[in-house]
């Protein structure tokens, strides 16, 4: 009971005076800073007295110092503060330049790959205390769980069908072409249908067992199976794979194209017919009227644009 009744009697601003309190170490310049009178800070600081059981400031020379205790809650008077701006940050608008809010976004490695660095430069240069998360897209993650927990805030990628349940926004759509060495035999003599099925093809590790990448689920449907030998589930490592042996990978050429200034590898067409990739980032109902999600989805389609890639 004694415990309730101490909780009963904190609030929110005076958690605010005990934090501002405590890093200006000086009533005087914590009033100028909250816009109060100095006596309410003062009041305020007597009060926070009584609840902590400690003098929490005491006189060291010309100035003020914090007590052991009074250390120990700076950091969790912090927390308190930043969780209550977080709870009504979309009820209230979003300042990027003074929010310390956390973005989480999932984002399949298939995407070019100059394009999460410059979201993430993007993000950090007009939102600078803000965190980013960069999540993969893996095997074991479900990512349309996790966007409706509220542990993602938006999850990029490509699927031929994005699932119903989600808001979708376009965000670029690329050519299907293949990448192979630069002394491939492909390049001498072009392939046939049956020659590139037949091909040692290599191909991304199944974002969930059982599942179909959308060149695997056309392929399907037009009754047709082509010979993948190797897997991997590090995209960003496969051009090099693919510089070193026979395989060949079948992507995006805007994808491509950012090896082959840099690997013995060169990009052929295809010689089956595939509708572009469409790329999407994909979010959850619970956030599609939060002020800082909105604004990381425009940062999202700004960083496509900044490359040419707006859908």
């Amino acid at each position: 009971m004694r415990d309730q009744a101490l909780f009963d009697k904190i609030d929110l601003h005076l958690i605010r005076v005990l934090h501002t309190v405590l890093t200006e170490r000086s009533v005087s310049r914590a009033a100028i800073r909250l816009g109060m009178y100095q006596p309410a800070v003062s009041a305020a600081l007597k009060r926070l007295r009584e609840l902590a059981g400690d003098p929490l400031l005491v006189r060291s020379g010309a100035g003020m110092v914090p007590t052991d205790v009074a250390l120990r809650l700076v950091e969790p008077s912090a927390s308190i503060l930043r969780a209550a701006e977080a709870m009504f940050s979309g009820a209230r608008g979003f300042d990027p330049q003074t929010s310390m809010h956390t973005f989480r976004v999932a984002a399949s490695d298939y995407l070019d790959p100059q394009f999460l660095p410059q979201l993430v430069s993007q993000i950090k240069s007009r939102a600078p205390l803000c965190h980013i998360e960069i999540h993969p897209l893996t095997a074991d993650s479900d990512y349309q769980a996790h966007l409706a927990q509220g542990e993602l805030d938006v999850v990029i990628g490509n699927w031929s069908k994005p699932p119903a349940d989600l808001h979708l926004g376009k965000l670029f759509a690329d050519d299907v072409v293949c990448l192979v060495a630069s002394d491939h035999p492909a390049t001498r003599k072009p392939w046939t249908i049956e020659s590139w099925l037949e091909a040692e093809h290599i191909a991304p590790t199944p974002t969930h067992p059982g599942a179909k990448g959308v060149i695997d689920e056309h392929l399907e449907s037009q009754g047709l199976v082509r010979n993948i030998t190797a897997r991997c589930a590090h995209f960003g490592l496969i051009p090099a794979m693919v510089a070193s042996s026979l395989l060949v990978l079948t992507t995006g050429r805007q994808y491509c194209e950012r090896f082959t200034s840099r690997l013995p590898v060169r990009i052929l067409e295809c010689p089956i017919t595939f509708a572009q990739l469409m790329y999407y980032q994909l979010w959850h109902e619970r956030s599609h009227a939060s002020a800082s999600a909105q604004w990381l989805r425009g940062q999202v389609k700004a960083a496509a644009g900044a490359m040419g890639k707006v859908g």
